[in-house]
């Protein structure tokens, strides 16, 4: 039977994702939560994860590989930023030790891109990238990992040369609850969602991205003018903003680029329709993995003798 070797979780802003990783990589048992940085914030972040590894009986002592917003400045502990341009690889080592823990508990840096027109920051999906990009350290890659707040990120031979934000998740949710266009997509969830209007979204953002916000409007006028649904117009929204999420991400990547798609779920079919629509080349890797391998390659960094031990 497989022995425990170490434990890898996935900190964020409102969820908690853990897993007990095997000596020969299996997973052993998974927990997952919403007690992200902002509740672990209050109850104590060495509590929550106490209470997760007693969950699974996990045996004390068994080291602990943390990446995403627990090494926020407002987390657990900060664990900084590495500059880019900046080798993958250099995320593995550059983990920082949470003091005053009865186990050996460590927090991955994000990354930072320090241009002054173009600053940006991302913690939790360099460990993501780590694991969607295994064992590929030549060629050039884009990846997109798309969320409340997408990232896309260029690599050039296992080189982190740049990478963008883009608040797509958010903006959808604001302007769905929040803005005039809250009254154009009451009751979309209760009908069966709008694909042709979603496409049709997809392509003319693509084409004029600089024409989002007067192509979002088009829900509400399109609902008075000629009918639109909620569906639809939710559709509209939702098709814009990745539409016009995908043109800046590709804007300096060239039209022959192939995507590295990092997702699971609803985003995964949303990003993988709206790619096909478009006809452009990607390949999908599903989020949980990414991050898992990425953990576990760094826990293989870190403690590159505690397989052999526990086996």
């Amino acid at each position: 039977m497989e022995r425990p070797a170490y434990v890898a979780v996935d900190w964020g802003t409102s969820s908690f994702r853990l897993w007990l990783m095997g000596a020969e990589g299996g997973v052993l048992g998974e927990r997952r939560s919403d007690e992200g940085m902002t509740t672990a914030a209050r109850t104590g972040f060495a509590e929550v994860l106490q209470a997760h590894l007693t969950a699974l009986a996990a045996p004390e002592g068994l080291p602990v590989i943390v990446c995403g917003m627990a090494g926020a400045r407002q987390g657990w502990f900060e664990a900084g930023y590495i500059d880019t341009p900046a080798p993958l690889k250099t995320i593995l080592t550059a983990a920082v030790a949470v003091p005053g823990q009865p186990r050996d508990v460590r927090i991955l840096p994000g990354l930072a891109q320090r241009l002054a027109d173009a600053p940006d920051v991302m913690r939790g999906e360099e460990t993501q990238l780590l694991g969607a990009l295994e064992g590929q350290a030549s060629g050039e890659h884009v990846v997109c990992m798309p969320g409340t707040h997408s990232k896309w990120v260029h690599v050039a031979d296992g080189v982190v040369t740049g990478f963008s934000t883009f608040m797509t998740g958010e903006l959808f949710d604001v302007i769905s609850k929040h803005s005039i266009l809250a009254h154009a997509v009451a009751g979309a969830a209760d009908m069966p969602a709008d694909d042709n209007a979603f496409a049709a979204a997809i392509q003319a953002a693509y084409r004029q991205p600089a024409l989002a916000t007067n192509l979002i409007f088009g829900a509400r006028a399109g609902q008075l003018l000629h009918g639109l649904t909620a569906a639809g117009a939710q559709a509209r929204i939702s098709g814009t903003l990745i539409g016009a999420e995908i043109a800046g991400g590709l804007a300096e990547a060239g039209s022959g680029a192939t995507i590295t798609l990092v997702a699971s779920g609803r985003l995964r079919a949303l990003y993988e329709r709206a790619f096909d629509r478009l006809a452009l080349t990607y390949r999908t890797i599903d989020a949980d993995a990414a991050v898992r391998r990425g953990l576990s390659a760094a826990a293989r960094a870190i403690w590159p003798d505690n397989e052999r031990r526990s086996a």
